[in-house]
């Protein structure tokens, strides 16, 4: 039997960033990873690091990440994360699309977000190799990317520097509750105990806090990437459109790194192992080609496929659970966590270090979809 002070279950960039964290907070932790270190959709998203086009709910984790701990990050990790403050262009090719980036420019000035519509024109100075058909974009200037899969193993290597524990294949079936209170987990051949339990582990939290008699409004979703052959450097923002048929950047080394998804992808529900569709990946391509036909003879070097975890409301649960002292749930990111990865995870320490955190994660609530009375 191995004890820790903090269990985390799983080990994305969710977990291995809480686990960096509390780590710097010399707590003792131990983080249970049933594949790989960051090996679900961790490493398969298409590494946006953005503020708008979020819910408000989300805005003061995004902004607080952008403006406090992204810039620093590399340097803190001693791992270069790729972070490009390059800005985000969300484009757009008729007076339905700019409709909804109006509506998205407004929530984001409401809290204060530098963000503003600008013109076919002025996309053009930006980007001077969008098609002439694109009309208008909204645009963040403090918007950028990075990458996922360096920043996942930034956050596990400098954890495990900071004495954190890390053991991969072991797949948890079960939290352990006695006498009311969180008291460990149990994996297929072993027990580990801790007064304290982090469910981070994407898609299989759901099934992990049933064992607690805890419910989550959650489905899975599958979505799909690429990436192109290196290309000589065209633009630096992070591109989406205002119909969300696609999204991406270019990244540091020449490639295009682009994802996307029709609605219409066949999977069996119990499916683990998300493999490429014929249907994603054409679609992608002809929504890239409507904004940037430069891409017609660019060759597509591979494609991959990944599962969301995707809360009905599309907003992440970050919450103690009040009916079972000692389990934390941080869960249901819906595609869009990476970027506020850091903030989750410095302020689940502050929660467990500090008894609070600096910002209040009231929203994120795991009983918010209770009805009330």
């Amino acid at each position: 039997m191995i004890n820790a002070e903090v269990i985390i279950v799983g080990g994305g960039v969710i977990g291995s960033s809480i686990a960096h964290y509390l780590a710097k907070n010399k707590v003792d932790v131990l983080v249970l990873e049933k594949n790989d270190i960051g090996s679900g959709a961790s490493s398969r998203n298409g590494g946006g690091i953005r503020q708008s086009a979020r819910d408000l709910r989300e805005m003061p984790l995004a902004i607080h990440a952008v403006k406090n701990l992204w810039p620093y990050l590399s340097e803190e990790l001693g791992v270069d994360v790729e972070y490009h403050q390059k800005g985000n262009l969300r484009l757009a090719k008729n007076n339905q699309h700019l409709k909804v980036l109006e509506k998205i420019v407004e929530h984001g000035q409401s809290v204060g977000l530098d963000l503003k519509m600008i013109d076919g024109d002025q996309v053009k100075e930006l980007c001077p190799f969008v098609s002439h058909e694109v009309i208008g974009a909204s645009y963040c200037a403090t918007d950028g990317h990075g990458n996922p899969m360096t920043t996942t193993l930034g956050f596990y290597k400098r954890a495990r520097e900071l004495g954190a524990r890390f053991i991969t294949g072991e797949s948890v079936k079960s939290l352990i509750i006695k006498k009311g209170k969180i008291s460990g987990v149990k994996t297929l051949e072993n027990i580990y105990e801790a007064p304290i339990v982090i469910v981070a582990s994407g898609l299989e939290s759901r099934s992990i806090a049933n064992t607690a008699g805890i419910d989550l409004p959650m489905q899975k979703v599958m979505l799909e990437a690429l990436i192109t052959e290196d290309q000589s450097p065209m633009f630096s923002q992070m591109i989406g459109t205002a119909a969300s048929d696609f999204y991406g950047h270019q990244t540091e080394h020449g490639s295009f790194v682009f994802g996307g998804m029709t609605g219409l992808e066949p999977f069996d529900s119990q499916e683990e192992n998300a493999v490429t569709r014929n249907i994603a990946a054409p679609s992608i391509c002809r929504a890239i080609l409507g904004y940037f036909p430069f891409f017609e003879n660019v060759k597509i070097i591979r494609t991959w496929s990944g599962f969301l975890d995707e809360m009905v409301d599309h907003v992440p649960v970050i919450s103690k659970v009040e009916e079972v002292p000692g389990l934390i749930l941080a869960c249901g990111f819906s595609g869009h966590g990476y970027g506020i990865s850091p903030a989750v995870g410095q302020l689940i320490a502050q929660m467990i270090v500090e008894g609070q955190p600096s910002i209040s994660l009231e929203a994120f609530k795991y009983d918010r979809f209770k009805p009330r009375v």
